[in-house]
């Protein structure tokens, strides 16, 4: 049958996974990276997401298309249908993909705010936006605009005792890891966002080990696909979780 059904630019979506928590039904996910119509049947056609994309990859087409099936819906959402004589159950929010992909634009952590203290107490948080993994974040956003941008390897939070106060203070954050990671991807999301956005720095914060030494690879080549000349600063943290020197 004909009706209307969502269609997705692969070469226009960045992963960022907006669209997938706007679908109400549950018919898009991010897969790979993408966002994906995981079944035609999930989709009603009514275009919810449309509005969500910030990189105008998603429209509604009129196709050959699998009926909408509202109770296979319900099922996809792991609700189940009340019996014909029983109350309907309270309604309850649902949400679809994943919450954790929505942007969050947190700003600057206020001047008032509680700075660390040595000896255990509790230290201010200096994340400035969600999410963080590289193949997550969007690749143009206004988070981005004359940014300080810190591309730092998973294990440095991890290692470096300090990192908020020491790295991440200042500045927008990606992290990635140069040998678990799809470097394709990662390549072509920083080269995205150099090339899209007005980034006026790029720190890469990596581990002594060798082949952490691959991010800092990536940057360089990520600024020369994007035709971008910005300041990249290297900064290596060892097993210790020691800086060679002050930053």
């Amino acid at each position: 049958m004909k009706r209307n059904i969502i269609l997705i630019d692969e070469s226009r979506c960045d992963g960022c996974g907006l669209c997938a928590t706007a679908c109400a039904e549950g018919a898009l996910q991010i897969i790979n990276g993408k966002a994906r119509l995981v079944s035609e049947t999930y989709c009603d056609g009514l275009g919810a997401c449309l509005g969500t994309c910030p990189r105008d990859a998603i429209r509604i087409e009129e196709r050959d298309a699998a009926a909408f099936d509202e109770q296979a819906v319900a099922q996809h959402l792991g609700h189940t249908a009340p019996a014909p004589t029983a109350p309907p159950p309270p309604a309850a929010p649902r949400h679809a993909g994943c919450p954790g992909l929505a942007v969050h634009d947190f700003g600057a952590r206020p001047a008032t705010a509680p700075a660390g203290v040595a000896g255990g107490a509790t230290a201010a948080s200096e994340l400035r936006q969600w999410p963080v993994q590289l193949h997550l974040v969007p690749a143009q956003a206004p988070l981005w605009q004359g940014a300080s941008l810190l591309l730092a390897a998973d294990c440095v939070p991890f290692a470096l005792p300090d990192f908020h106060a020491r790295l991440l203070a200042g500045h927008r954050l990606a992290i990635a890891c140069p040998k678990l990671d799809n470097r394709e991807a990662n390549l072509d999301k920083l080269t995205a966002i150099l090339r899209q956005n007005d980034i006026r720095e790029l720190t890469v914060a990596r581990m002594e080990v060798p082949c952490c030494s691959g991010l800092t690879r990536l940057a360089e080549q990520a600024m020369a696909a994007a035709g971008k000349t910005i300041p990249l600063h290297e900064v290596i943290i060892t097993l210790r979780g020691e800086l060679p020197k002050p930053l």
